[in-house]
Formats: structure tokens, sequence, C-alpha cells
């Protein structure tokens, strides 16, 4: 074990993992590509609950990208607010990748400016446990991003308890926003 002021002991190997790293995280590139491009982002989360929108405010300029985010936890809000058609909502549920793909891109319409969408939007929808209220399976989750050049949805299944489902679910978010840069 090795000790530096301020710093918990840890093995030299963690150590020196932790040290060495200095790539930027995905949060971190995604901020960076929005600027490169001169672009902004919208964020709408059920099934992550703010995690996507946090992980973009926590980087360091930030606001120079980041429209804001609207957690559509009901489903009324995700009608009322997002515009998800509720003929969707009704056969489908809230949990469909239709609906993501509809989140994603009402919130580049809500959090646009001026009549100018934003030009992304990253939604989440899904269930993280521990129970299903409509019957799909713990860890179904869609996500989806959408940008002038049109939407990506990406559906998972998902394991582990409900915290690790909405972590893994917001870093996917971005990654999948990332993707489509």
């Amino acid at each position: 074990m090795s000790a530096r002021p301020g710093l918990p002991e840890l093995s030299d190997e963690l150590e020196n993992t932790l040290v060495s790293t200095s790539r930027r995280t995905e949060p971190e590139r995604l901020v960076d590509r929005l600027k490169d491009l001169g672009w902004t982002v919208a964020v709408a989360e059920s099934l992550t609950g703010g995690l996507v929108t946090a992980s973009l405010v926590s980087v360091a300029g930030a606001s120079q990208v980041l429209r804001g985010g609207v957690v559509a936890y009901a489903t009324d809000v995700k009608e009322g607010v997002l515009g998800v058609d509720p003929t969707l909502l009704e056969a489908h549920g809230p949990v469909h990748p239709r609906v993501a793909r509809q989140m994603a891109e009402g919130v580049r319409r809500v959090l646009g400016r001026d009549g100018v969408p934003a030009d992304v939007g990253i939604a989440t929808t899904g269930i993280a446990g521990p129970l299903s209220p409509d019957g799909q399976p713990v860890g179904t989750v869609h996500l989806a991003v959408s940008t002038p050049l049109g939407s990506r949805v990406e559906s998972l299944e998902l394991g582990g308890d409900r915290d690790s489902i909405r972590a893994e679910a917001a870093g996917r978010a971005i990654r999948l926003a990332l993707d489509a840069l």
C-alpha cells in the first residue's frame, strides 16, 4: 500500500491506474464535440431521472452547449410537455423505442430558443425495478438521440440492481450521442 497526502491508501497498481489516466470522460468528449460543432443539447429523462443531465453539468464549460433537461418520469409529462403521441402511449406504454425517439425529438423543440430547436436531443426511458409495472422485464431500456440529421434509438436489456441499471443507461445514452455526432 502507498499513501499520498490527502488520498486514501491505494494499492500500487490501482494508484498507477488512477494517476496515469488522463483520457477525457465521455461527457467531456460529448461537450467538446458539441462545442466544436457549435451545437446545443437538450435531455429528456425518465429512467435515469437526471443522471445524463448531471453528468453533462459536471463538465466545465457545459453551459456553452447544454440547454437543459426535463425529467419526464410520469407518462402525462411525456405527453403534455414533450409531445409524445398519446395514441402511442396508450398502445405501448411509456417504455417503448418510439416513445424514446419522440422524447428526444420533443425535448429539442421544448428546450430550443427563439423557435429554433436544440441541435441534439437525448432521451432515456425504461424499467429499473425492482418491479415492472407493465410486465416488461426489469432492465428494459430504450435510449434515443435526435439531431438535424435524424434520430437513432438503442434498445437494451441491462442486468443489475436499480442503481446500476440507471447508471449504465445514462452512460450508454451519452455514448449513443457521441456515436451520432
